[in-house]
């Protein structure tokens, strides 16, 4: 694959992420799939064009910026082991702030949990995936790849916040935030089984990514 394969890639993958979620294309796909339909059908879909993205990556032409070293991929483990506690202590909580989240009428400002410390944490997630894989990738696309989607998280968090301002309403949102910077640095957890569960569910996946990698991506993490 050339490098016109890898920029047509790079800018499907770009189409299927900012397409489906267009006020006027989500709230018909809504009404089709509903709302629980649309977030698997968006999720499969994110999912399946990064897996061709970062495939696409290793197939353009190699031009070496920098070489790997050893504590490039040590640094990648403790980033990745990060990733996958945010999200498995994110995905599925309240959390009116962002996507991933779930049952947001329910968030209590005062018992915020990790969006405490971040209100975008799967924007977080992704801007440390893509900023710890540029180390172990120094070559020209893959430097690409992940430069581009560490700075579409970073530049994500703002776009959300004004979304969501219009959505919820800029006084909602500002009461909000304010109430959730006022929670303790380290807010007490909704329940303690749940928030073990989820840390070990976290290293879990941590461990299946470390073991399924050269399978799934074709370059061994160990």
């Amino acid at each position: 694959m050339g490098w016109f394969g890898f920029a047509a890639i790079f800018a499907v993958f770009f189409l299927t992420h900012s397409i489906p979620v267009r006020p006027a294309v989500k709230s018909q796909a809504v009404r089709l799939l509903g709302t629980r339909g649309f977030g698997l059908a968006y999720s499969t879909l994110s999912v399946a064009m990064l897996a061709l993205l970062i495939w696409s990556a290793g197939q353009a032409p190699y031009v070496q910026l920098w070489p790997q070293m050893e504590w490039h991929r040590h640094a990648a483990h403790l980033g990745m082991l990060a990733v996958s506690l945010i999200l498995a202590t994110s995905i599925g909580r309240p959390n009116p702030f962002s996507f991933g989240g779930a049952r947001n009428d329910s968030f209590d400002p005062a018992r915020p949990g990790i969006v405490r410390w971040m209100r975008h944490p799967v924007l977080v997630a992704l801007a440390i995936w893509a900023g710890v894989h540029l180390l172990p990738n120094g070559d020209l696309a893959h430097v690409i790849l992940f430069g581009v989607l560490g700075s579409f998280a970073v530049a994500g968090g703002a776009l959300i916040d004004r979304r969501k301002q219009q959505s919820l309403g800029a006084a909602r949102w500002t009461a909000l935030n304010t109430a959730r910077k006022a929670a303790p640095w380290v807010p007490a957890p909704l329940g303690w089984p749940g928030l073990v569960t989820r840390l070990a569910l976290g290293v879990a996946v941590f461990a299946t990514l470390l073991l399924a990698h050269p399978y799934v991506i074709g370059v061994p993490a160990l």
